[in-house]
């Protein structure tokens, strides 16, 4: 079997593009980050913070910043006072859109397969 080799791409060190998809877009926030600057559009960071309650001001700062390096949002600031900080989807972040809905239709079936063979406790 070859060996697989590294790659590199803008800030990220990868072997396959899944890899490299999962270190642009993967983790607890950046998926619901996207998914509502591709649901309801630009969002200020305060809309941001209501539209994910769970998620602290730091943490929220912190995925912002990395998708905005890796080029998935764009971050536009006026020169207002006091100061007004707009994000949204750049065109590539727009791409991953689908993907996203996919995910959660697959999570829909998941939520009625766990139910049916009593893998988990669904509560709405």
């Amino acid at each position: 079997m070859a060996e697989c080799q590294v790659k590199k791409s803008g800030r990220h060190e990868y072997y396959c593009s899944v890899e490299l998809t999962l270190q642009v877009i993967g983790g607890k926030w950046k998926p619901i980050i996207l998914y509502h600057l591709g649901r309801n559009g630009t969002h200020r960071f305060g809309e941001l913070k209501l539209a994910i309650p769970n998620i602290t001001q730091k943490m929220l700062t912190q995925q912002l910043r990395e998708l905005e390096k890796d080029g998935v949002i764009d971050r536009l600031v006026y020169a207002v006072v006091p100061p007004k900080v707009e994000y949204s989807l750049t065109e590539l972040g727009h791409t991953i859109i689908p993907v996203l809905q996919h995910l959660g239709q697959w999570g829909q079936q998941y939520e009625e397969y766990s139910r049916e063979h009593g893998l988990s406790e669904v509560t709405v």
